[in-house]
């Protein structure tokens, strides 16, 4: 697999990627997008693997930075699930200025909370993208955060947003908190984990809390899934303590089209990374394969999609 860093703005800003392709082809290639997940960043160990293993089927995969995180621009307090839709419909548009990419061959995916979801919110968003998968998926904002807490805890929360919207329209200013410790609530297995260590100490600490709480609370892909037409593969884990199993159900049940769910047991949020990568992945793989294959006739039916390649006449 061949690394090299490349970059274009969105919104005015510079996004900083990595374009990863096979070895031994020079493309066109069908592309794979990915924005990163919860507090991820685009040169994540965890996300190397899942690449050789597309690009070993021939696909290039485009992974970013979202503006305010590691190597991208943009206003590092400023956590924003709005703002990262904009950033990945802005790669894609990148990758309409390359001439090493199959136009009609762009997939999305996301992995790890509202890495999940946003794969979701895009592939309903864009029509140039054509299949999507999501791992571990955020699919309510607002549940998301509630389950984290106590019934006391959680209206405690809300009254500390409130509190933070009344300073800050009464002062400019207001409280500015840690985003893994004081908006989401990390697990026992979160605080152990190895997972994230590569980019745990590089992500930004200090996010203004009132204006990243109301976005996340707003955040509904299971809404976006049920206008998603485009073929999308949910991947869960049951009994997942980080990202509520029912929300890769509830996307799962809400999307119109071409649809497939893998529900991964006896493991936990983290710990499923490696104990089924080795199963999982090259579903993920096939998924894209499947989908993203050259046609010029495109069949829907209940059963699935089928793909043909009509020769020209004469």
């Amino acid at each position: 697999m061949r690394t090299e860093e490349v970059g274009w703005f969105s919104d005015g800003d510079q996004i900083g990627a990595l374009w990863r392709t096979p070895d031994d082809s020079p493309g066109p290639y069908r592309v794979i997008v990915q924005g990163p997940g919860w507090l991820g960043l685009k040169d994540a160990g965890l996300y190397v693997r899942y690449h050789q293993a597309l690009t070993d089927a021939g696909f290039a995969v485009l992974v970013f930075d979202y503006r305010g995180f590691g190597g991208s621009g943009g206003d590092r307090g400023l956590l924003s699930p709005a703002r990262q839709l904009q950033d990945l419909r802005s790669a894609v548009t990148y990758l309409e200025t390359r001439d090493d990419v199959v136009p009609d061959g762009i997939g999305v995916f996301g992995s790890g909370g509202t890495g999940g979801g946003n794969a979701v919110l895009l592939a309903a968003a864009d029509p140039r993208v054509r299949a999507a998968v999501s791992q571990l998926p955020v699919a309510d904002g607002a549940d998301w955060l509630h389950r984290m807490r106590s019934e006391y805890e959680w209206l405690d929360f809300l009254a500390s947003v409130r509190a933070d919207r009344r300073e800050r329209v009464a002062t400019g200013k207001g409280r500015a908190v840690h985003p893994r410790e004081e908006i989401m609530v990390p697990t026992k297995e979160r605080r152990a984990t190895k997972v994230k260590a590569d980019v745990d100490g590089r992500v930004p600490e200090q996010v203004e809390f009132a204006p990243a709480v109301e976005e996340i609370l707003a955040y509904r892909p299971v809404d976006a899934a049920a206008a998603l037409t485009v073929p999308l593969l949910v991947i869960g884990i049951e009994g997942d303590a980080t990202t509520p199993t029912d929300h890769a159900e509830r996307v799962y049940a809400a999307a119109r089209g071409p649809k497939e769910l893998i529900m991964q047991r006896h493991t936990t949020h983290y710990a499923a990374y490696d104990r089924y990568w080795e199963t999982v992945t090259p579903r993920i793989v096939a998924w894209f394969d499947r989908h993203l294959g050259p046609a010029n006739v495109v069949i829907c039916a209940p059963g699935g999609v089928e793909r043909l390649e009509v020769p020209d006449a004469g």
